[in-house]
């Protein structure tokens, strides 16, 4: 055997790349699309400040084991067209499509631990607090 053909013969026999170890589940699906949205909402905010349409959005900070998520879902759907700003149409995309794995398509996967409407509006801090090691 040629030195050329062994990293070849390496590769095959090493096989195709792995792949995820489980598919999505219903549950990580709300999950990561929620977190996309709060964080595109908060990209949203800060690049377009000026922008009229953008500055009376409702804010998004999703907690999809909210009670009161689905009605800010709904909310945000709603609220007024931004014409001009290309970003916000395509954030209402991604609502919308949540609002309809919640609602439809994941109902069952989902347990609501929270019916707090305010925690929507502001984020919750989450603070890291150190335990005192005696000596």
């Amino acid at each position: 055997m040629t030195p050329q053909l062994l990293p070849l013969l390496m590769l095959l026999l090493a096989g195709p790349p792995a792949a995820q170890p489980a598919p999505p589940t219903c549950y990580s699906r709300m999950l990561a699309l929620s977190r996309e949205i709060t964080a595109d909402s908060r990209s949203l905010q800060v690049t377009e400040p000026s922008e009229p349409c953008v500055r009376y959005l409702p804010r998004l900070y999703l907690d999809i084991h909210n009670y009161c998520v689905l009605a800010k879902l709904r909310d945000f759907v709603a609220s007024p067209q931004c014409w001009k700003v290309a970003r916000v149409d395509a954030l209402k995309d991604k609502v919308r499509k949540l609002y309809i794995i919640m609602n439809s398509f994941c109902r069952r996967d989902l347990v609501f631990l929270l019916d707090d409407c305010n925690a929507l509006e502001y984020p919750i801090l989450v603070t890291t607090v150190l335990p005192d090691h005696q000596s």
